[in-house]
């Protein structure tokens, strides 16, 4: 493949992205650019920064020190399928029902949306998986 059609098809990859939805989003996280500390961004975009896949929560430019993990106000870890350890979420980035967890060693499974408690907090938010 030359370089000009392997750019065109990254066009094309990078354009087809923004339809999908967070969930399906977390599963392939290296379709998305990396964080840029010079570039515009709007609501909804999706970067990578540190191999993780987060979401623009407000139009800016971003600067040097606006990381997406020192600016929570600017930017939301999108949470989703991708099986990871349980993390405390903002009210920006809330599990949704689906999404799986581990905590304390064991897999959970959200049984309602926009859950921010650990299975231990609020256990009715979370089903014990068979996995």
């Amino acid at each position: 493949m030359t370089r000009g059609k392997a750019k065109q098809l990254r066009s094309v990859i990078e354009l087809a992205t923004v339809s999908l939805d967070d969930q399906t989003a977390s599963t392939v996280p290296e379709l998305y650019p990396g964080w840029d500390p010079s570039k515009p961004y709007t609501a909804g975009d999706r970067v990578r920064y540190g191999g993780v896949l987060y979401k623009c929560l407000q139009a800016h430019t971003a600067q040097e020190t606006w990381t997406p993990t020192a600016s929570p106000s600017l930017w939301a870890q999108v949470l989703g399928e991708t099986l990871s350890e349980w993390t405390q979420p903002d009210s920006t980035n809330p599990y949704m029902k689906g999404d799986k967890v581990i905590f304390n060693g064991q897999i959970y499974v959200s049984v309602i949306d926009n859950n921010v408690w650990s299975p231990s907090a609020y256990p009715a938010g979370w089903e014990a998986a068979n996995e």
